[in-house]
């Protein structure tokens, strides 16, 4: 089974919390995959829609964003990473998340008393956000669980969860954060 890991950090300040997943997820039998999203040259979405209507399921910007799209969706697990900007993801994990846009279809459909896109595919990963923040901040931290919430309804993963660390924590409490994390989502051991 195969997981990866979108690090979202401008710097290597979640080094530390990246190697945690990726030794949890390994414990799990995964094969993970860490991408650090700062070293990747990938433009912003256009929102032009052509990845709907002109190429059905790939971008037409030809960058290393089709290539982290299918990446997301053919793994089992899926991490974002992210210090967490104003309750949302650092703006390096936001273009790679726009640049999943063609992994939907441009229809509409009721989906939870909502209207929803349909998936273009039926095999699709367990979504896990975990942000850091300096310090505890409530509104921030609702707003990325709101975030992470509504990113999980877009994409119907299997299984989703979402969470919050912070810089001063331990690496044992980080840990067992991520553990809590990874069975809040079911993640299924390989």
């Amino acid at each position: 089974m195969r997981s990866l890991i979108l690090n979202g950090a401008e710097d290597a300040s979640l080094e530390t919390i990246e190697i945690s997943f990726l030794r949890n997820l390994e414990n799990r039998g995964y094969d993970v995959s860490a991408l650090q999203m700062r070293d990747i040259q990938m433009d912003t979405c256009a929102g032009c829609f052509n990845c709907w209507v002109k190429s059905p399921g790939q971008c037409t910007i030809s960058d290393a964003g089709r290539d982290v799209a299918k990446q997301m969706i053919t793994s089992d697990v899926v991490v974002y990473l992210t210090p967490v900007t104003f309750g949302g993801y650092s703006y390096q994990l936001k273009k790679a998340v726009d640049r999943f846009l063609p992994n939907i279809l441009p229809f509409f459909r009721f989906h939870e008393g909502e209207i929803h896109h349909p998936q273009r595919y039926t095999k699709r990963p367990i979504l896990i956000g975990l942000g850091v923040l300096e310090k505890k901040d409530a509104e921030q931290e609702r707003m990325f669980a709101e975030l992470n919430y509504r990113n999980a309804l877009n994409l119907e993963p299997p299984g989703y969860a979402a969470g919050v660390v912070y810089f001063s924590d331990s690496k044992e409490v980080i840990s067992k954060k991520i553990v809590d994390t990874l069975d809040k989502a079911e993640v299924p051991s390989a």
